[in-house]
Parts: structure tokens; sequence; C-alpha cells
């Protein structure tokens, strides 16, 4: 199960043309779709048969518990520190994380889980146990160079790619375009008692932690976020 937000018409059977038609929750007519796997409450602090505020019994996979709905979703769209970044195209998909990385080993796993107010710490393989006052966070950053080319691929993977850990450069024939990073933040017991949704094999581990964009951004919009970014401003 997954949380959205963005184009109201997100579904796994979209389209370009489908996105293009459908209203958004976002402001300036950014019609872009931005998803990922619902957090649940689980245990025996969890609500494992849901309840009448929203929360689900059980998925389509087994995963149980009540679904957590973010304090906060915090989408940002950066620049790359070796060079300016050009416009995404109309239709671009792009995914980070790996649903089944638990079984499929770490090679695209990009789950990063902490807490607020403790900066600098962050976990792949496990959940965070945080303190008193503090929220869980997730953050996801995803590829930002892109092929100048497809706006997907057989993986979803190949035509846009991470920059170089150490330099922030894109490798030959890619160019640098806006990196988004997903923040989402939840009030959770201090006992980690809750888990991100997965497959059933995956077995709800934090390494699995994924999200999903196309964008559908007017191509006017694009057009100011790229000026913004490569001018280093912060514009909201």
């Amino acid at each position: 199960m997954h949380d959205y937000v963005g184009n109201r018409s997100t579904d796994a059977f979209s389209t370009d043309a489908s996105l293009r038609a459908a209203g958004t929750t976002c402001a300036q007519g950014d019609k872009s779709a931005y998803f990922w796997p619902v957090l649940r409450l689980t245990g025996q602090n969890g609500d494992e048969n849901g309840d009448e505020n929203g929360g689900e019994k059980e998925s389509r996979d087994g995963n149980t518990g009540r679904v957590l709905t973010p304090d906060s979703a915090s989408l940002t769209f950066r620049g790359n520190p070796a060079a300016k970044v050009g416009a995404m195209p109309p239709g671009l998909r792009v995914i980070t994380g790996d649903a089944k990385a638990f079984t499929n080993g770490p090679g695209n796993a990009r789950a990063r889980w902490g807490c607020t107010g403790v900066a600098g710490r962050h976990l792949t393989d496990a959940y965070p146990l945080c303190p008193g006052g503090s929220k869980v966070v997730r953050q996801l950053d995803f590829p930002s160079c892109w092929d100048g080319r497809n706006t997907d691929s057989g993986d979803h993977r190949a035509h846009i790619v991470f920059p170089d850990a150490r330099t922030g450069r894109c490798a030959g024939g890619f160019r640098p375009v806006p990196q988004l990073r997903m923040e989402l933040t939840y009030s959770v017991p201090r006992q980690p008692a809750f888990a991100v949704d997965s497959f059933p094999e995956q077995l709800r581990k934090p390494v699995t932690d994924h999200a999903d964009f196309a964008n559908v951004m007017p191509e006017r919009l694009m057009d100011t976020a790229v000026r913004c970014i490569n001018s280093g401003r912060r514009c909201g």
C-alpha cells in the first residue's frame, strides 16, 4: 500500500495522458506523482485489526497494523555540486530504492532512516529508536543524471542514475537534472513498533524502503525551478 501526494489520479494504470488530465494537491499546477509505501504500527503497541479512523486491517500482501499518516512530507529539488542542472523532460519516471532489497541485496538500496534533532545519523538496515520528543524520519534521495533521451527504461533505472558519490559528477553521456529529495516525518511509539509495507518475502525490512516520481510539471514551472536551483536560491 502506498501514500500519494500530487496528482489525484495516480494508480498502477496511469499514463502520461491520464496524469496530464487530472487535478493535483500541489501548488502552481504541478501535476507530478509522488508516492511511497506506507508505514504502519505493528506488534503489541499497534492496532493489528485497524480502526475506523483510517487504519487498514490488512493489505493484499499481508501487511497488518494501523496506517500512519506522515506528520510532514517535504519534497525538495536540489542542484548538482559539479555542474548546473537542466530541465527534466515531461513524463520522466524515476524510482529510488529497491522494494526487493532484502532478497536482491543492497545494490539499489537507498533507505535512510533517522530521527528529527539527531543530525548526520541515518540507518539503512534497522528502524531507528528515537529519543523522546523526536520523530522518525524517512529520507529518500532520487537519481539525477539523465541519459538525455529516455523518460523510462526496462528496469526503470538505466535512463537516470546517481552521480558519482565522491565528485557529484554525472557519468559520460548523462546530464544533471534537479535531484528530488523526499523527507517524511512520523510520530511513533518510542520502541520500534512500526514497519514499512513490503512484499511478503521482504519481511517488511527497512532496507526495502523506496519511492517513485513521475514528472508532470508544467514546463514553465520546471524552467523556473531550474533557474532557481542554478542561481543558488531557495524558492517555494
